[in-house]
């Protein structure tokens, strides 16, 4: 071959490898959408790029950045007791996603310090921060963990994880004392053997479960509950005894929803972005408010479109090119997301949509974000994509 000839096939040839990569890979998603970004911002492929999608649980990675920006990374949530007459423990809840039974294992000898010993007449649950009424688009009145109602004040995600045999109920968890109320649950309502269901009926029945798990961590460090445990507030003027700081920061409290794709702890920290920014008590409203003042800002309110921060609602729309443009901005806090064979991303799933979204390092044009969004229920196709991706770009 002449020289001049054998140059000009090399100057093609990396476009020519990089054209056959976009054909195998939008073959791969023929009806689907496809973006990937390297990291000057260039589209290596774009199919659908501009075409609404629903998110489903991808969006979480949108609540998460917002959290961090609005919130910061230190962030921690509070809860607050108060010691009134006649020794009336008053717990104000503060929208703590993570009071999990460790939690309280580890509140209850500081509020049993702040209190003393001698007997509690009763313990009031002041849920005020949080309206009675509120409700997430997409959450639904039933018996599984992801639909449980969001609560200023509840424990482990509002849900109870015991084992029925017959009518009898024993907890699953050897870290979570079993309570009246979590027995009668589960026997109107708990599948024999080990199950998990949430407490969506009406918020009275989550906070009466956070009063009387509280309380048995409050006897097991050492205190005596007497009396009848109640909603009501704090009255006027009472200062706080003990102020509990949650033990995981913000990011800590990310990294596990991420991970894990709890619709429950993704809208606690959704509802506290809008609280934190515009005053209690929490409402969607202010929450959407901050959101897309902050997407304004970034040029995305029209490409990234929410209805709640969890995914849950198929109202959620988003666009390729926008949420590729947020993982942008992300980056930083990539790591908070699963990794796995040098990819870090958040997969979402609903009956007919399968997304996944994140970064990826390829052998070709080092670290990329991607975005993937199929309209099937081919979970694994989205990672044959990614694979493709990583292997062919």
């Amino acid at each position: 071959m002449r020289p001049h000839l054998l140059a000009c096939a090399l100057l093609l040839s990396p476009a020519q490898a990089q054209a056959d990569a976009r054909e195998k890979l939008t073959a791969l998603a023929a009806s689907g959408l496809v973006l990937v970004m390297d990291e000057n911002g260039n589209e290596l492929v774009n199919q659908n790029a501009d075409k609404p999608f629903v998110p489903a649980s991808v969006a979480k990675v949108v609540t998460a950045w917002l959290a961090m920006e609005v919130l910061g990374a230190d962030y921690r949530f509070k809860t607050r007791f108060y010691l009134g007459k006649d020794r009336v423990l008053y717990i104000r809840g503060g929208g703590d996603p993570f009071l999990v039974s460790e939690e309280l294992a580890q509140l209850a000898p500081a509020v049993v310090t702040a209190i003393g010993k001698q007997p509690l007449s009763r313990i009031v649950l002041d849920a005020s921060y949080y309206p009675s009424d509120i409700r997430i688009p997409g959450i639904e009145n039933t018996d599984e963990a992801y639909d449980a109602l969001n609560s200023a004040l509840a424990v482990n995600f509002n849900t109870i994880h015991a084992v029925r045999k017959g009518k009898t109920v024993r907890s699953a968890e050897e870290q979570t004392p079993i309570t009246p109320l979590a027995i009668s649950q589960f026997l109107a309502r708990g599948a024999q053997g080990r199950s998990r269901i949430s407490l969506t009926q009406h918020p009275a029945v989550g906070l009466q479960y956070a009063g009387e798990l509280i309380a048995a961590f409050v006897e097991r460090a050492g205190g005596s509950v007497k009396g009848k445990i109640s909603t009501g507030a704090v009255p006027e003027g009472l200062e706080p005894v003990y102020v509990h700081q949650q033990s995981r920061p913000l990011s800590e409290i990310l990294a596990g929803l991420l991970l894990s794709s709890n619709n429950y702890i993704a809208n606690q920290v959704f509802l506290e972005i809008g609280a934190h920014r515009l005053g209690g008590p929490v409402s969607l409203e202010k929450s959407l408010q901050v959101a897309n003042e902050i997407l304004v800002r970034h040029g995305l309110a029209e490409s990234i479109q929410l209805k709640e921060g969890s995914g849950i609602s198929r109202g959620n729309r988003f666009t390729a090119r926008g949420l590729a443009q947020l993982l942008r901005l992300f980056e930083p806090h990539a790591t908070l997301l699963r990794s796995g064979d040098s990819t870090h991303f958040k997969t979402g799933t609903f009956s007919g949509v399968s997304t996944l979204a994140g970064y990826a390092d390829t052998s070709k044009h080092g670290r990329v974000r991607f975005v993937i969004a199929l309209t099937s229920n081919d979970g694994a196709m989205r990672f044959r994509l990614l694979k493709a991706i990583q292997s062919e770009l």
